[in-house]
């Protein structure tokens, strides 16, 4: 009965990496959390990735909420420019 529930249990490297990438993004299910983490148990390669991934999405998600915050527009004197360089080629 081992074997059948070992077997049942282990995923392939490219399994693991999408069940990792599906986790950060809380869709991964319970049963696919259970694999990842046995996986990466035994997969220093595929633990690597999971840092890695972790590390550059937390970079991400840091550098998305610093901009949020600013403003993003146009000054109006740009924006008046803008209008008369698009009426010149007009």
């Amino acid at each position: 009965m081992r074997r059948k529930m070992s077997k049942g249990i282990k995923i392939t490297c490219d399994e693991a990496t999408t069940i990792c990438d599906k986790n950060q993004y809380r869709e991964a299910s319970l049963l696919e959390k259970i694999k990842l983490q046995w996986h990466l148990f035994l997969c220093k390669h595929c633990t690597t990735y999971t840092v890695q991934n972790k590390t550059l999405s937390n970079l991400f998600k840091k550098q998305a909420e610093s901009y949020k915050d600013k403003n993003h527009c146009m000054s109006t004197t740009d924006k008046e420019t803008l209008k008369k360089v698009l009426k010149k080629i007009e």
